[in-house]
Formats: C-alpha cells, sequence, structure tokens
C-alpha cells in the first residue's frame, strides 16, 4: 500500500442518493479538431444490457435477499451496519478495501481487526510515525467522486466501495468479482479488461445498484461472485440470480437440446446463438467462439497476458556498526507512486541489459557517492550474488552487493528519506518480500566468510545461495501496515 497522502479541500458535499455516472469520464466526446462533439457510438444490443425495469427489480430482491441469508460474517461489515459516526464508517470501510486489494479475506481478518483496534480512527492514524498526512481535519469525503478527487491512492472501485457501503451513495462498483458476475449474466465475451467493456460494466453496475440498499448490494455482488460465481467450478444451483444470467440459460438451452436429440424427438430451433448484430462490441470475437464444454466459464474472456519483461537491478547493503556493536543498514524509500511505491530498500540501479560486471560495479559506485558524498572505490563493493524476484509483471533480477563503512556517513538531505536501522528495525519497516530476499542473501554470505569456497568466481546468473526462495508472506506483507518505520 502506498502511503496516504490526504491532500484535500475541507468542503465537502454530501450526494443526493442519485446514481452517479461512471467516474473520469466525459458526457461528451469532443471533436479532435474543436469542433461540434463527434457522435457517441451506437449502444450495444439490449441482449448485452439491464433494459428491462422488472428485471432489475427482480435481480435486486433475489440478490439481496440471498446476502442476508448467507453473507459472512466479517468485521468491516459490523462496523459499517453499527458505527454511528459516518467518518469512522468511512475510515473502517476504507481501510478494509485497501487491505482486501493485497491478498485474501481469510488473511485480512486478523491484520483488519489489529490495525483497527491500534488506530480505531483517521486522526488516530495521523499521529501514528507512519507517513500519513491528514488534511481533512479528521472527516471523509462523502461521495464517490469526492473520495476519489481528495484522496490520493483511492480509485474508482475503492471509492465507490466506501461511499455506497459508508454513506448510502447509490453508485456502483466494479471489482474482479462483479466484472466474473456481470459478464455471464449479458454474454459479455469481449475482453473483460479493456477500457470500453469496463466503461460498459460500470455502466451496468451503475443501472442495478439498489437505490435503497447500495452498499448492501454491492457488497451482494462482490459476495456472489466471490463464493459461488467462482472462477472455476461455478455453483450455479445454488446461485440467487440464476435466472436473470444469459450464459446460464444459453448451457440450459444447449443441454435441453442434446436431450431431446437424444431421445429422438424433433428439437427446436436451439436459441443458443449470439445477439445477431455484427461486429458487436460485447460478443466473443468471431475467432474464439462458444465453446459448449465450458458453459458458463466462458465468460468473462481476457487478453492473453504478455510475458513479464525482464529487469536488472544493482542493489547495495551499506552496512556500518551501530552505537551498541549491533550492525546497521542504510535503506532509502521509493518514490511515492510506481512500483512498490513508498516502500523503503537498500540503495538501488535499474541496470541497462547485459552490462559486464566491471561496468555494473562502476555504476552502483557512482549511484552510492551521490548518497554518501564523497567517492566510492568500485573494486570496494563485494559481490554477494543475484536475487530473482517476480512480480506481476516483471521478472526483477538484484545484483547484490554490500560495503562496510567504517565511521559515520553524512547523507545529502536533499536526496529521497533515509534511515539507519538495525535488523530488527529493516523487518519492522515498510519493505517488500524482494528486499527481504537481499537481507537474508547477504546474512547468508556473512556467514559462509569464514570458511570461504576457493574458487568462488562470479559466473552470470549465479544466485546467492537460498536467495531465490520465496519468502513466506505475500509480495508487500501486511505486518507492514501495523508497524511504524524505526525512528531516524
Amino acid at each position: 500500500m502506498s502511503p496516504a497522502r490526504a491532500r484535500a479541500a475541507a468542503a465537502l458535499r454530501r450526494s443526493g442518493g442519485s446514481a452517479a455516472p461512471p467516474q473520469g469520464r466525459s458526457r461528451k466526446r469532443a471533436s479532435p479538431r474543436g469542433g461540434a462533439p463527434a457522435a457517441a457510438p451506437a449502444p450495444p444490443p439490449a441482449r448485452h444490457l439491464f433494459s428491462d425495469p422488472a428485471e432489475v427489480e427482480a435481480l435486486r430482491g433475489n440478490l439481496l435477499a440471498w446476502y442476508d441469508r448467507c453473507k459472512r460474517d466479517l468485521p468491516w461489515r459490523a462496523l459499517a451496519e453499527t458505527e454511528p459516526d459516518a467518518d469512522r464508517r468511512g475510515y473502517a470501510v476504507w481501510v478494509s478495501e485497501i487491505m482486501l486489494q493485497q491478498t485474501q479475506v481469510a488473511t485480512v481478518i486478523d491484520y483488519y481487526n489489529r490495525w483497527m483496534q491500534k488506530w480505531p480512527t483517521l486522526q488516530a492514524l495521523a499521529q501514528a510515525s507512519l507517513e500519513v498526512v491528514s488534511e481533512l481535519a479528521g472527516q471523509m469525503p462523502r461521495t464517490a467522486e469526492d473520495l476519489q478527487k481528495l484522496l490520493p491512492g483511492v480509485g474508482r472501485y475503492t471509492a465507490g466501495a466506501i461511499a455506497s457501503i459508508s454513506y448510502g451513495q447509490a453508485t456502483g462498483v466494479v471489482d474482479g468479482n462483479v466484472i466474473r458476475v456481470l459478464c455471464r449474466l449479458r454474454c459479455i465475451g469481449a475482453d473483460s479488461s479493456s477500457p470500453s467493456v469496463i466503461d460498459r460494466l460500470w455502466d451496468m453496475a451503475n443501472v442495478l445498484v439498489d437505490r435503497s440498499r447500495p452498499g448492501d448490494f454491492n457488497q451482494a455482488l462482490m459476495e456472489l461472485g466471490a463464493t459461488v460465481c467462482v472462477p472455476k467450478a461455478p455453483l450455479c444451483g445454488e446461485c440467487p440470480v440464476k435466472q436473470h444470467c444469459q450464459a446460464w440459460r444459453r448451457v440450459e438451452k444447449e443441454l435441453a437440446f442434446a436431450s431431446q436429440k437424444l431421445f429422438g424427438k424433433p428439437p427446436p430451433v436451439s436459441d443458443v446463438e449470439d445477439c445477431g448484430v455484427g461486429d458487436c462490441p460485447l460478443c466473443p470475437p468471431a475467432t474464439e467462439p462458444w465453446d459448449s464444454s465450458l458453459g458458463v466459464t466462458n465468460f468473462p474472456r481476457k487478453a492473453a497476458k504478455k510475458p513479464p519483461r525482464a529487469m536488472r537491478t544493482a542493489t547495495c547493503v551499506l552496512e556500518r556498526r551501530g552505537c551498541h556493536g549491533a550492525p546497521e543498514y542504510l535503506i532509502v524509500q521509493r518514490p511515492s507512486s510506481g512500483l512498490l511505491a513508498g516502500l523503503w530498500e537498500f540503495p538501488s540501479l535499474p541496470l541497462a541489459q547485459d552490462l559486464q560486471e566491471e561496468k555494473e560495479r562502476e555504476e552502483l559506485a557512482d549511484h552510492l557517492q551521490a548518497w554518501m558524498g564523497r567517492p566510492v572505490a568500485a573494486k570496494g563493493l563485494q559481490f554477494i550474488g543475484e536475487v530473482t524476484h517476480i512480480f506481476s509483471h516483471i521478472h526483477q533480477t538484484y545484483v547484490v552487493f554490500s560495503l562496510h563503512l567504517d565511521g559515520d556517513v553524512t547523507l545529502d538531505p536533499a536526496l529521497s528519506p533515509s534511515r539507519w536501522v538495525t535488523e530488527e528495525e529493516f523487518h519492522a519497516s515498510a519493505v517488500s518480500t524482494a528486499m527481504k530476499k537481499v537481507l537474508k542473501a547477504h546474512g547468508k554470505q556473512c556467514r559462509k566468510e569464514s570458511s570461504p569456497v576457493k574458487g568462488s568466481k562470479r559466473k552470470r546468473g549465479a544466485k546467492a545461495q537460498g536467495a531465490g526462495s520465496a519468502c513466506p508472506g505475500t509480495q508487500l506483507s501486511l505486518h507492514a501496515f501495523l508497524q511504524a518505520p524505526p525512528a531516524p
């Protein structure tokens, strides 16, 4: 989770309770040459929409009745239902949504309870030694539009969830579970990750959301996707809205068609075709027709994932002897946006691919000189090994060096925030799993130095022993949420 820096105006407005238009979209499409607005694209066929008010009302009722019977007992839901203070409700839901974006519900529960015990309000969090600054006077914005505008790091989904669950704004939400449910309900076979399809799904979510119980409805839709309409082997027999599901209807019609054909009865014309409109923007592409063996799991569909790109980064474990004799390490803070935003790491430098070892050392030495304010000899950097870490879209290789410093070092205050930490303080700070692997590799090397292996000349691609093994926990440990970085 990137550090939440609330740079906001104090003026807040309440929602009028109507459905919010999809956020971030203009109502008009401007002409590229400044003339009259270009004509909006034709809406998709009715097959893909929720255009029947009676069906929408029935779907809402069926889904909410199921949710009231079957919803999971989760701490953030209890707070949202029972907390009388609106700001506390919004804060409680915000914390839960951020955590749920990192890992699964079962893992979040314990961390969430501990977090709320330690920092029960936005004011308590602002007073902690985390990188949190509140300029909202402890008040949460009340609408999805203001939440997204005034709270950096809060996107379209999180804003909709907070506004609907905490404040009763009738605005929809679209996350991975909702995408799956809506694509199956309306046989949307176009790439569900494309911006145009996502916009259509937001339109649908805003049409469907129940005006009297928007928060419960949104949670019900997400609960359905998490527990019944799951990616593989969905429990269609238990689905409360299967009668509204066009994917399920198609499966049932195909089964009936096959059964009648098996028993020699003249089958009716099977009404299981696509919408019949050529080049429909929401139907499956002609090259990927309906696969009867997949049933409802034909939907949703995503474009094939691109292979992760390879990156190399030089990293140095700078070590000094602390005042009590224990080793201390220099860590610096990453930028507030981008990959691993706001987390702490050892001084690191992205490398071009296929650099020779000597050139890698030289570039890292120059980088370290900027931190230390004095020349660093490239030959003084001790090679530790290569640590590999796989992100969802990046295959990252850290080329790890170490350097022991004698005496104190004055750090340039104009550069990113930095601090010296003990090993215990390092693990208590907001550091990534990759950096924990780097420190683990450094520790193994230190323990081996008393009995070095002869002929251990570095080979390209060689890994420090054990450095490539995965550490317990997720890529960004939620333990970091509950620990403040150590004082400088």
